[in-house]
């Protein structure tokens, strides 16, 4: 007698999917990335890990450069802020121990370092334009810093940017060379070169030899840091013009502007 197969399973009764959610696809992705690292968070990866077709992704994210700005963003909550973090749940503030400088140099460290275990995502970051929770917890924390420097506010709004700029730059480029089988030997023929240019026809490059290579990679971004503070602190911007965006309260078509023209 013919065994009669196995009742298959019917799709009504098979367990429903978890829904999906900007916030579980971004999570998927975050997990997804280090595991097997960026360049594998693709939108297509992403919809076979959650068992969905890419479609179903693009109703809560745009795009790929969407995804890793998002995936950037939740990462960027691992930055330690320092006091502000107490501050926020009502413990006081201020700029902790050093002062203010010493408390941009804090933070924008652990922003490298965090960078820095992310090769692919840091690099990514160059280009990326987060707009989540932590990083604008992120600009808030180095704004007020800033400002509790004494540095005027245009000045402030315009350094962030020079600053993140600079860590980022700083951990895509570490990290890239972190990763290279190479990198030693290419640092020992820049050392030879350096150190090995004639006087005759490098005449500073000789005498600076030993300072263009000196310094750990700590010393190096500290001073850095407080390089571009410095700047920041001393070099005015010129008259910033009317925001392009008609929300914006300097826009000439926001409500309180066109008030004063009539």
């Amino acid at each position: 007698m013919t065994e009669r197969p196995e009742r298959s399973t019917s799709r009504r009764e098979r367990p429903a999917k978890p829904a999906l959610t900007r916030e579980g696809i971004i999570a998927t992705a975050v997990a997804l990335m280090q595991a097997e690292g960026l360049e594998k968070v693709t939108m297509r990866r992403l919809a076979q890990e959650l068992d969905t077709g890419p479609a179903s992704l693009y109703v809560y994210v745009a795009n790929t450069a969407e995804l890793h700005a998002a995936v950037l963003d939740e990462l960027l909550g691992e930055v330690e802020l320092g006091p502000a973090e107490a501050e926020a749940e009502g413990q006081g503030g201020g700029g902790g121990g050093g002062g203010w400088r010493e408390g941009l140099t804090r933070v924008l460290a652990s922003y490298t370092d965090m960078l820095f275990e992310h090769p692919a995502l840091a690099r990514s970051a160059l280009t990326a334009r987060p707009s989540g929770k932590h990083y604008l917890r992120l600009l808030e924390r180095l704004l007020a810093l800033l400002d509790e420097g004494g540095v005027p506010r245009t000045q402030a709004a315009w350094g962030v940017d020079v600053l993140l700029l600079f860590a980022t730059a700083t951990a895509a480029e570490h990290s890239t060379r972190s990763q290279a089988p190479e990198a030693a030997d290419e640092w020992d023929a820049l050392t030879r070169a350096v150190h090995g240019a004639p006087a005759q026809t490098h005449p500073h490059l000789n005498i600076l030899a030993g300072s263009l290579l000196s310094g750990s990679p700590e010393d190096r971004m500290t001073w850095c840091v407080q390089m571009l503070i410095n700047g920041i602190a001393h070099t005015p911007t010129p008259a910033p013009e009317p925001s392009h965006h008609p929300d914006h309260p300097n826009h000439p078509n926001h409500p309180d502007q066109r008030e004063e023209q009539t």
